[in-house]
Formats: C-alpha cells, structure tokens, sequence
C-alpha cells in the first residue's frame, strides 16, 4: 500500500484548506484511516480518523472546524480544514490503520506528509 498526500499550502488565519490522500492497493475500502499532524521538536498528533463504515472522531482540538471524509471509489480520504488558526500550523502525515474500543492503531502505511502554514 502506497498513500500519497496533498493539498498543503499558506493560508492565513481563519482561511480553508482541503487535504488529499490517495490510497493505492484494494484494502483501503476495509480499513480505519486517519490524519496526523506533527511540528518540529513535538510527537505526531492523531488529529481524526474515519472508519470503513463512515464513522468519525476528531482530536478536541480540530472539533466543529475540520471535516474529514472518504471517497472509496477513488481510495481518498480529504480533510476539510476551516478556520485555521496559526497553531494548526504542521505537517500532515495521512495513515492506515484500525480503530477499536475507541483507540486507533496505525500501521507503517505513512503518507509522506503536507506541509500547513496558517499564517498571516
């Protein structure tokens, strides 16, 4: 499994972004998926994740702002970020994984990450 990840750009406060990541492989249709995001010196953060079935969750952080989705037919998952703010700045890394009893465990499938300025 191969995820590529885009969309990452300069946007300044309270602007919209909408991240990509385009899965290869036939598995991403059964598998929990999710977006991380990491600044430098800082552990990645889990941001969000969507499962097979649809069903979300979302870091308190990110909650009522970012919207992620999935589009099985294309193997894409997107996040919807809007009004950003200048601590969202990061990169974001999307992931493959699963998600049970309320945790998520990731794989070694790591989309090779976008980079987000909030910025004005």
């Amino acid at each position: 499994v191969q995820l590529q990840a885009s969309g990452g750009g300069l946007v300044q406060p309270g602007g919209s972004l909408r991240l990509s990541c385009a899965a290869s492989g036939s598995i991403f249709n059964s598998k929990t998926m999710a977006w991380y995001r990491q600044t430098p010196g800082k552990q990645r953060e889990l941001v969000t994740i969507i499962t097979s079935g649809s069903s979300t969750d979302y870091a308190d952080s990110v909650k009522g702002r970012f919207t992620i989705s999935r589009d099985n037919a294309k193997n894409t998952v997107y996040l919807q970020m809007n009004s950003l703010k200048p601590e969202d700045t990061a990169v974001y890394y999307c992931n493959l994984g699963s998600y049970h009893a309320g945790y998520y465990y990731p794989t070694n499938y790591w989309g090779q990450g976008t980079l987000v300025t909030v910025s004005s």
